[in-house]
């Protein structure tokens, strides 16, 4: 089912992920400010699973700010994150589509 939405393949040199990452990149998608934070700490926005998902997480906080301020959809966004956010927290680099393209061609994640 997960492949669905589209998990990655681990990228080279970033396998060794911690439950601390995954416990960070989960928060995230919960709460966008914690990811936020995540790339402010050093030992964290070091860290490419942590980056990956903190990246992601604020990109569909901000998408879920702007469809809040316009329509009902914010929070079908923000439980598509919650979603996502459970997957990453099962160690999974999962693509979530359009934002993980455009965070990529932006060169905020690779």
């Amino acid at each position: 089912m997960a492949e669905d939405i589209g998990v990655e393949n681990v990228p080279p040199g970033s396998s060794d992920v911690t439950d601390d990452d995954k416990l960070w990149a989960l928060l995230g998608y919960i709460i966008p400010i914690i990811a936020l934070i995540a790339l402010l700490l050093e030992e964290k926005k070091d860290r490419p699973f942590v980056r990956y998902h903190a990246v992601q997480a604020l990109v569909l906080g901000v998408i879920s700010l702007i469809l809040n301020a316009t329509i009902c959809g914010g929070l079908l966004v923000w439980f598509y994150a919650i979603y996502v956010g459970f997957l990453a927290y099962q160690g999974q680099w999962v693509t979530v589509p359009f934002v993980t393209d455009f965070s990529k061609d932006q060169g905020w994640i690779s």
